[in-house]
């Protein structure tokens, strides 16, 4: 483990620092570092299935990747082309990518340190990008990214609480500031780099996210004097290592029963995390996108702007999602998370309802009308409300006092397996209708939500009754 040391700029002592809106000028380094690293990942991730259907997976292409033959004779992608394999690849690419977290974590813990950790996992990225730019490097740069994340997503995260001592209450203000950088980075992204990606060229938008990575190490590099610095000693491990709580018998049942959550919480995430990779690749193909351009001002809306409105769209629900619950617990009491999550699952079982809509009611040949989409929008943003924040604090709730920071761990293995499942199912896009397509997704939402129903009505008075209430809202 490590520990912090003072600095002359940062009074880490005291935490006394208020110099970013009363806030340490630590905040304002951590904050903008994320926002351009979120702004260069989620641009490449905007461009990355598009890319691969419409240029690199090409017939005349497909041949300039190195050791393509090789990839593509694993079991997981032999016999795929096309949309298919496109589908395949990133959602490999993105389940390794919620994967790899824990084991840069323990390598920060257990040898680099968190500073380290961040500044190798933002050069590994920054190099992704740029070789994102070349044919021949496209797995290597895929690997590179997955390294880079794994070890800058949440050593970077962990920093910023530790600007603050225990008692501080700002602590969680400034976790709000820092998602807000990550928010303002989803927004721009698609506009920037999916406008030069698709209107100038492919690999501009890619070196566009990798000029973006370079900003987000640099300014890192710019605030290491304001972050508290790491070392490692015997006598810090062992001072870190004082006596925790144990485990119990009577804590068991509580464990179990998180540990059946974590596939449940993938199949309900399934319809959300496939935002990025089918629903884009449709969008591009079918949408009428022409329903949002301005000619007066040359504005031409493309497909990879879709995932800017999903972010504001889903952002602003946080928000009032949040604010409806505060509202709504003024009068009469909050339902419990198992409960929200019940009301999230129908909301995203009529977010894809809109999405079979929109391929039923539209006939063959014609584009389908944006009023289906921005409809799957608010119901899919408000069925994301109820359930990524809430399942995360009933995981935090029902979490033994032993093992809490080993099951929130375990929380992140469902984004893993449910992107896993979204590149599997993304293979039957080109092999079913694509009503039947959506409807697999409404039956997922649908399934999870049955499962959140048995789990309260079966067992969470009993496994609930003695835990802390930490819903949010």
């Amino acid at each position: 483990m490590t520990t912090a040391e003072v600095t002359p700029e940062l009074d880490i002592a005291t935490h006394a620092d208020r110099a970013f809106f009363g806030h340490p000028k630590g905040l304002a380094y951590l904050a903008f570092t994320e926002a351009w690293e979120r702004f260069s990942y989620y641009g490449m991730q905007t461009l990355l299935v598009l890319y691969m259907v419409h240029h690199l997976l090409q017939p005349q292409n497909i041949g300039n990747v190195a050791a393509f033959g090789a990839f593509h004779s694993l079991p997981m992608y032999r016999g795929l082309s096309g949309e298919a394999l496109a589908s395949a690849i990133f959602g490999t690419y993105a389940a390794l990518v919620y994967l790899t977290p824990i084991a840069g974590g323990f390598i920060a813990d257990r040898w680099l340190g968190k500073r380290r950790a961040v500044l190798f996992g933002a050069i590994a990225m920054a190099a992704g990008h740029f070789l994102m730019a070349f044919e021949a490097s496209f797995l290597f740069a895929l690997l590179a990214l997955v390294i880079g994340s794994g070890l800058m997503k949440g050593n970077i995260a962990s920093q910023v609480g530790s600007l603050y001592n225990e008692a501080d209450l700002r602590r969680a203000d400034a976790f709000q500031i820092f998602y807000l950088g990550i928010n303002a980075g989803v927004i721009l992204s698609p506009i920037i780099v999916g406008t030069l990606g698709q209107d100038v060229g492919w690999h501009w938008g890619f070196g566009a996210a990798g000029v973006g990575m370079l900003i987000s190490l640099a300014i890192y590099i710019a605030g290491q004097k304001y972050l508290p610095r790491e070392h490692f000693t015997a006598k810090d491990r062992s001072a870190t290592a004082a006596p925790k709580a144990k485990l119990t018998r009577g804590d068991l049942p509580a464990l179990i029963a998180v540990l059946l959550l974590i596939p449940v919480l993938a199949i309900a995430l399934i319809p959300n995390m496939q935002i990025f990779n089918i629903y884009l690749i449709w969008g591009d193909q079918h949408f009428a996108l022409s329903q949002f351009n301005v000619p007066a001002l040359h504005f031409r809306f493309l497909s990879s702007y879709l995932i800017t409105i999903d972010s504001i769209v889903s952002v602003s629900f946080l928000f009032l999602v949040a604010l409806f619950y505060r509202w709504y617990g003024k009068r009469w009491e909050q339902p419990d998370e198992l409960t929200k999550m019940i009301i999230g699952a129908g909301f995203s079982v009529a977010g894809m309802a809109c999405l079979f809509m929109a391929a039923a009611t539209t006939p063959e040949g014609h584009k389908i009308s944006m009023f289906w989409p921005m409809m799957f929008e608010l119901m899919n943003s408000i069925g994301f409300a109820h359930v990524l924040p809430v399942s995360l604090a009933l995981f935090a709730r029902l979490a033994p006092k032993a093992l809490n920071a080993t099951v929130i761990g375990f929380y992140y293995l469902s984004f893993f397996a449910a992107n896993s499942m979204i590149g599997w199912l993304g293979g039957f896009y080109v092999k079913m209708p694509t009503t039947s397509f959506w409807l697999i997704h409404g039956a997922c939402a649908a399934f999870a939500g049955v499962v959140f129903i048995a789990f309260k009505l079966l067992l969470a008075k009993r496994l609930m009754h003695d835990a802390p209430d930490v819903a949010p809202g």
